[in-house]
């Protein structure tokens, strides 16, 4: 493994979930807000890590792997302690799914797609990550249980990252169909 600056800061993500998930749940006045600062800045480091993998060519195999791997866990744990939190919100609980169960198939296609030789034709594209930003602004709120206002607006937001969630996922779909089907 090489230890270059993009994926030091990954690995600082993967180590800033259990902080997460520890400062959530602290029986403390500051909890939400302390653990929204922490997920920040967690989401700050995916954007950085990614920026600097290509600016100063520190891309590897490592990185690429683990990459995604730590953005999914990231935003798995945040979803799953947001849907314990919000235990009455039947649509918290759908878009959750949705969102993990798109990252599922997501990860599968590229892996197959890759196998065929054809991962670029599953690439990340603008709609995924207008998606991301999106839900990464409602986890936040979420997490914060700040206020009635900012939870929703937050809940609009992730509703919106839902929708951006099923669409990128017919996106990337699509453009493997042919594979899928068999028609190559």
């Amino acid at each position: 493994m090489t230890f270059n600056i993009p994926n030091i800061l990954t690995l600082v993500r993967l180590v800033l979930i259990p902080v997460f998930l520890v400062l959530y749940y602290l029986p403390w006045q500051y909890a939400y807000i302390t653990a929204a600062v922490v997920f920040v800045l967690a989401a700050m480091t995916d954007a950085l890590d990614g920026y600097l993998a290509r600016k100063l060519n520190q891309s590897t195999p490592f990185g690429a792997f683990l990459d995604p791997v730590v953005d999914k866990l990231m935003v798995a744990s945040a979803l799953v302690v947001l849907v314990q939190s919000y235990e009455g919100s039947i649509w918290m609980t759908i878009a959750a799914i949705i969102m993990i169960g798109r990252e599922i198939v997501i990860s599968a296609l590229r892996e197959w797609m890759a196998e065929l030789g054809k991962r670029g034709s599953v690439a990340v594209s603008w709609i995924g990550k207008v998606k991301t930003a999106a839900q990464m602004a409602a986890i936040t709120g979420l997490i914060t249980h700040y206020n009635e206002w900012v939870i929703d607006l937050s809940m609009v937001m992730l509703y919106v990252a839902t929708v951006l969630t099923l669409w990128s996922m017919m996106v990337y779909i699509k453009a493997a169909w042919s594979d899928l089907i068999g028609n190559h």
